[in-house]
């Protein structure tokens, strides 16, 4: 089955907001084996939907449709769908009973305009809606299956798990896993580049059992390994296989695996396990790597606090940098940071401490210590390391790598695995100095 996504409305053309529904619905889709070969948004235009409608009945099995059905003038999907495939608009009797048990249950009165949420195409079938005013709606026009729904991630969500996906499965069985299954995961790496990726996996998921995809989303590379079988086992020992294929080849540059396993995620596991304790020391990052470990749950069990020492007198007052190291070294420097590094681990009794200090930009360089160069400094019981990196992004982007440099420092350090970085967004000066580091750094 060929399938295509057609999101609608003024606010995603605008860039309002993010349409996360296409992805969510292809990745729905992608679980049965149907194939999205197609995306597209229009605006609430009726001309530029009925273009979109007929476009998408020439060349889709299935078409899913997000947004256009509530109860405003500019919401008419419904309308033009009816219209554009010769239809007229019925009232739904049984949508308008259950439209207003809603708003009884919230005690509120419903207005006017919500009654247009319920005139459906004739032909159609409704698709209830627990959670929203709208229901959605399947509408069969050219041997095309056109699935309407809300556009609000909540409502659509159940809508397509609840409601779409057994209708698909019930017209298309042997798309819904009877005769063929579909597994796939998620890899998430670090510094390592997308192409530089591709080249190392170049070999793997070339048969036609196997696909592989790539994605970056900075800092990060994501890889998408997906396996088809005749059932649940024959794919998930596929997909076994190439991801443990992947793993051999990457190491330690794949650091988990999941939807929601991020770096800061998995650290804090990492520590949790080990009934380890951890400080921050930030300076250039401004408390991000602290923000980013206590927004995981259950990071109390591990985290005890920070410094956000951002000018010198507040190095030196709360994490005991001495003056003279500042004025010997300045605040961008090896001693600074590893200074930084011990003054929170011992302040906050914490087993490890990491440390930033560095020139975020725009300004602040100098030839010596240019824009982007910044130090990150570890701190155990048993060895003190640092090391510095040049990275030539905008300050935003500085402060998010050197972020995920120390929270992937620390999870080498607990695995037991060599401190790196990602070598693909060093400038020259500091891939010089990362070759020829001596005793004490990180390679």
């Amino acid at each position: 089955m060929i399938a295509e996504v057609l999101t609608i409305g003024d606010e995603l053309l605008r860039g309002e907001i993010i349409d996360s529904n296409k992805s969510f619905l292809s990745e729905r889709l992608l679980r049965i084996d149907v194939h999205t070969r197609f995306h597209a948004s229009v605006c609430d235009s009726p001309t530029d939907m009925t273009d979109a409608f007929l476009r998408a009945a020439c060349r889709a099995d299935v078409v899913l449709v997000s947004g256009g059905l509530g109860p405003t003038r500019d919401d008419v999907t419904l309308e033009v769908l009816a219209e554009t495939f010769g239809r007229k608009l019925k009232l739904h009797e049984p949508s308008l009973r259950a439209l207003e048990a809603f708003f009884e249950r919230f005690g509120r009165k419903m207005a006017e305009s919500n009654v247009k949420q319920v005139w459906l195409p004739e032909g159609s079938e409704a698709l209830p809606n627990p959670v929203g005013t709208a229901p959605g709606c399947l509408f069969e026009a050219e041997d095309t299956l056109f699935f309407c729904m809300p556009g609000v991630p909540r409502e659509l969500y159940q809508m397509m798990d609840e409601q779409v996906i057994p209708r698909i499965a019930a017209r298309a069985p042997e798309a819904a896993g009877q005769g063929s299954v579909v597994r796939s995961t998620m890899l998430r790496t670090f510094g390592i580049g997308e192409s530089i990726l591709e080249d190392e996996l170049a070999d793997l998921a070339r048969d036609e059992h196997l696909s592989l995809g790539f994605r970056t989303t900075f800092p990060d590379n994501l890889l998408r390994p997906v396996a088809r079988g005749a059932n649940e086992a024959e794919a998930g020992e596929r997909l076994a296989k190439l991801c443990a294929s992947i793993r051999e080849r990457l190491g330690a540059l794949v650091y988990s695996e999941g939807e929601d396993q991020t770096m800061e995620v998995v650290v804090v596991g990492e520590l949790v396990e080990r009934d380890l304790r951890i400080a921050t020391a930030e300076s250039c990052t401004g408390g991000l790597i602290g923000a980013k470990l206590t927004a995981v749950p259950g990071s109390s069990a591990t985290y005890q606090g920070g410094v956000v020492a951002y000018a010198n007198e507040a190095k030196v007052a709360h994490l005991g940098v001495s003056p003279e190291l500042l004025e010997a070294h300045g605040a961008v420097s090896e001693p600074v940071a590893l200074a930084m590094a011990r003054g929170a681990r011992e302040r906050f009794r914490a087993d490890l401490a990491i440390s930033t200090t560095g020139i975020s930009g725009p300004g602040g360089g100098s030839d010596e210590k240019p824009v982007g160069l910044v130090w990150v400094a570890l701190s155990t019981a048993a060895e003190d390391v640092a090391q510095d990196f040049v990275f030539p992004l905008s300050r935003e982007g500085h402060r998010v790598i050197t972020t995920q440099v120390a929270l992937d420092w620390i999870r080498r350090h607990l695995l037991g695995e060599e401190r790196a970085a990602p070598r693909y967004l060093l400038a020259p000066r500091a891939a010089s100095q990362v070759a020829s580091q001596g005793t004490g750094a990180a390679s």
